[in-house]
């Protein structure tokens, strides 16, 4: 079976004057398979890649902006990471590359515990560092 494409609309001008302007689909960030989700989130956290496939991005950070796009990409390596098994986590645990990662709140901070010390989430981690320089 072929694959053909529609009728191209082209801009209409006469004397000068632009009549009828392309067209384009309001701007989506979701990307299949993974909705995003423009939410208030905690303080100093930008966007969050969730076990469930979703993604939530600060209402904070304008729309289709560069740092729309850089979050965007940063949390789409995190769920990409999840379905592949290589990243999980829960309330107790982050699982990384096949390392439990033990985790609790202390203080009302969300703390993860790595190479023997409790560092607050958000913290240079192996799995931030793979999202961050790929």
């Amino acid at each position: 079976m072929g694959f053909k494409l529609g009728k191209a609309s082209q801009p209409v001008a006469r004397g000068g004057n632009i009549n009828k302007k392309l067209s384009f689909k309001t701007y989506d960030a979701s990307v299949s398979g993974n909705p995003v989700i423009r939410k208030k989130l905690d303080e100093g956290i930008l966007g969050e890649a969730n076990m469930d496939g979703s993604i939530f991005i600060s209402d904070e950070i304008a729309v289709n902006s560069p740092m729309e796009r850089q979050v965007l990409l940063h949390e789409m390596r995190h769920a990409t990471d999840m379905k592949l098994g290589k990243l999980a986590y829960n309330d107790d645990s982050v699982y990384y590359d096949g390392v439990t990662y033990p985790r609790e709140t202390i203080n009302g901070k969300d703390m993860i515990k790595v190479d023997g010390q409790w560092k607050e989430a958000g913290d240079d981690f192996p799995w931030e560092r793979t999202a961050n320089h790929g």
